[in-house]
């Protein structure tokens, strides 16, 4: 066992509640502090994948350019809205650099290491303790209802299939077996088996009671209002709720980092990006199969009695307001693949903020300016997918023990 650290952790989302338990695993005294209650941004209203096999990148071949044609388009599935900010510019420069051929075939092994990593620590953590949050591994259906989108469903198969992955594709009659409520609309599929998914609000809440079970003290409603420090080490954090020190602390606050690290000068390169879903009871006839709806970029969870529709990346800054035509868009393009869901009751209307950065790679490791900040954010749409995997990088770090993965490429400062 290495030395007993204190630590203090500011973000009460998957990430945060991960790296909480896994540092209490280790025996480090553990402290937790959240603005609002746990688990109350992404973690909570997001599609709930755990995305092993299909880890393209969203910084691919195509996707600026996507972008910007999409801008005018209520309904569009990817969009940037333009505004003078000195951090977007940058960050879009650096998006259109990681839009390349030979960063997006860089990124995938990492993705992939993340991913199949978290999936054991997944397996482990079910086995250990009742978290009762629907956990299935069982796989993920791709729809397309046009030819283009098929044959770029397969390309992206191809493509995967260079790094190892399998995938099945599947013609018309494939598909309805595997989920016999689509649309005759829809041509055909690709089935990816390494796709697991559970209810991540619960999860994470599940996994919090666990962690104070084992020491970790949970501050919730707890506002990080400033830093002192002293040379290069941060001496106290204050907040809403009085001031605390610790040995190491890790900076797990999703979007919000961003804002958070400006204190520190700190420039993290994050984007806020806004993403909906829908909540809605599920229909009886629909398989407990995830579902991935191509053209529209919708994602169709089934999460017990409820089935949830997630879709959307808003680069809006930190605006939260909600835009009733996406979320009509995301509606419209549900009937084209799959029909009664018409009429299916609402349960929840969900926005939030997802932490973008250029590459698609999240920034797992020490700030390279303050000797006691540890930077764990920027996971994109994948903070499910990598909550584990992401926990037991961090404890390793403040053990000083080699990583089970290589953070090289991970580096909070790699953009400097």
């Amino acid at each position: 066992m290495m030395n007993k650290k204190e630590v203090l952790i500011i973000g009460g989302g998957v990430i945060g509640v991960c790296t909480a338990y896994y540092l209490a695993e280790q025996g480090h005294s553990v402290v937790l502090i959240e603005r609002d209650d746990i688990c109350d941004g992404s973690s909570h209203g997001n599609a709930g994948l755990i995305a092993i096999d299909h880890a393209i990148p969203t910084a691919a071949p195509g996707a600026l350019s996507a972008g910007i044609r999409w801008l005018l388009d209520p309904g569009s599935p990817f969009s940037i809205r333009p505004r003078l900010d000195p951090d977007l510019l940058r960050w879009l420069w650096r998006f259109r650099g990681a839009c390349r051929l030979e960063p997006m075939r860089r990124a995938i092994p990492v993705l992939l290491a993340l991913s199949h990593a978290s999936l054991g620590l997944y397996e482990e953590l079910h086995n250990q303790h009742v978290l009762d949050d629907g956990y299935h591994y069982n796989g993920r259906l791709m729809l397309f209802h046009t030819q283009a989108g098929l044959e770029h469903g397969i390309e992206d198969l191809r493509l995967l299939n260079d790094f190892g992955v399998n995938g099945e594709i599947l013609d018309q009659n494939g598909v309805r077996q595997m989920a016999p409520s689509v649309q005759a609309s829809v041509l055909g599929g690709v089935y990816y088996q390494g796709y697991a998914h559970l209810l991540p609000g619960r999860f994470v809440r599940k996994l919090a009671a666990v962690a104070k079970t084992m020491g970790v003290q949970i501050h919730t409603n707890t506002e990080l209002l400033d830093f002192e420090t002293v040379g290069q080490r941060i001496s106290k954090v204050l907040t809403t709720r009085g001031a605390f020190e610790a040995d190491d602390i890790i900076l797990a606050a999703g979007a919000w980092s961003q804002l958070i690290a400006r204190r520190l000068n700190l420039r993290l390169a994050i984007e806020a990006a806004k993403g909906y879903s829908i909540t809605v009871q599920r229909p009886h006839d629909l398989p407990d199969l995830p579902l991935s709806l191509g053209e529209a970029k919708v994602a169709v969870t089934p999460m017990g009695e409820f089935l949830r529709f997630s879709s959307t990346l808003e680069m809006s800054g930190f605006d939260t307001s909600i835009n009733m035509r996406r979320v009509s868009a995301t509606r419209s393009a549900l009937q084209t693949y799959l029909g009664g869901l018409d009429t299916l009751q609402d349960m929840e209307l969900w926005r939030g903020l997802r932490p973008m950065t250029p590459d698609s790679l999240p920034h797992i490791g020490r700030s390279p300016s303050w000797q006691n900040l540890i930077i764990a954010t920027g996971h994109g749409m994948a903070g499910i997918t990598h909550g584990p995997i992401t926990g037991k990088l961090v404890t390793q770090i403040i053990d000083d023990v080699p990583p089970d993965i290589d953070l090289t490429p991970l580096r909070p400062d790699r953009f400097a």
